[in-house]
């Protein structure tokens, strides 16, 4: 299903925002279920419990196994609703995903209009000054460049002179800028950076030779290089840099006590199993954390 999948997606050219629920897997990929904890649910906020839903926002992106669209082009699937679907499970919840643009999440997030946040992000030490992290998996990045070259990335200077393309904002931008930066400073040739609007805009790119490498998440690159049999990964670093293990992590607004029930949910779904088997299904097994922790280290301000 998954390259079927992928080929759908590759050929879109545009998505829409929708609100579906997060049991709302194809035929084919029945979600991965757990069953509620009272202790865990009793600490929800009152307000969520009787609302009965957690809230949930991400954002789509065009290719798996992150969040992307279902063959139905309306319902968004991927690892990410299926970990929020876990959590609101052992929490006694209906998760319900709400689909923003990657800004609008966090603008979601602080008028509190969404709950939390399950969409590829970054533990940093300037969102914890806005919210309060659970983390789920490593964040780890990757340069994906087209099969057969005998190019590989292991550090800064191996990215001089190239043509790379980065999405605009991102902790993975902010690596490639580090980097460049570094080898400038050591007489270098500097990195053409590259951006374009969305996934498939970058793999057309590369396809097309216009750009050396794609630096994006691991998650994606890994998928799409194993989907397509026409990339490869060459080199993969941590999202927080050389110095610090980068983490993704449910996001939720400061101090509203939410996320303590969301780390000890997922805490559950670790030691139960049933996050290790959507691991599985996704290819990210090697991504998983031992434990989820509140608030961790994470990638130094600028």
């Amino acid at each position: 299903m998954y390259s079927k999948v992928l080929a759908v997606l590759l050929a879109a050219a545009t998505l829409t925002a929708c609100g579906a629920a997060a049991g709302e897997q194809s035929q084919q990929q029945p979600r991965i279920t757990d069953s509620k904890v009272d202790r865990i649910a009793a600490e929800v906020p009152q307000a969520i419990r009787d609302r009965g839903t957690l809230e949930v926002i991400t954002s789509v992106g065009t290719v798996p196994p992150l969040t992307f669209y279902d063959t139905d082009n309306k319902t968004p699937i991927g690892v990410e609703e299926d970990l929020a679907a876990l959590v609101s499970d052992v929490l006694g919840l209906k998760p319900h995903v709400n689909v923003a643009s990657w800004e609008n999440v966090f603008v979601g997030l602080d008028s509190g209009k969404y709950d939390a946040g399950f969409t590829n992000i970054t533990v940093t030490e300037e969102r914890k000054e806005k919210y309060d992290f659970a983390t789920y998996r490593l964040d780890n990045v990757s340069f994906e460049a087209r099969k057969g070259g005998n190019w590989k990335v292991n550090g800064p200077a191996d990215v001089a002179g190239r043509t790379i393309a980065v999405a605009s904002g991102t902790n993975q931008e902010k690596l490639l800028l580090d980097w460049n930066a570094q080898n400038v400073a050591k007489g270098l040739k500097p990195v053409d950076v590259k951006y374009f609007q969305n996934s498939t805009d970058y793999y057309l790119a590369l396809q097309s030779g216009r750009i050396d490498a794609y630096l994006g998440p691991n998650p994606t690159a890994a998928y799409h290089a194993k989907a397509s049999g026409q990339t490869e990964i060459i080199g993969t670093v941590s999202g927080a840099g050389p110095t610090l293990q980068g983490e993704i992590a449910a996001t939720t607004k400061k101090g509203n006590g939410l996320v303590r029930a969301l780390a000890d949910a997922l805490n559950q779904v670790i030691s139960d199993g049933s996050y290790r088997k959507v691991l599985d299904r996704w290819g990210l097994a090697n991504e998983a954390v031992p434990k989820s922790e509140i608030n961790p280290p994470g990638l130094p301000k600028s």
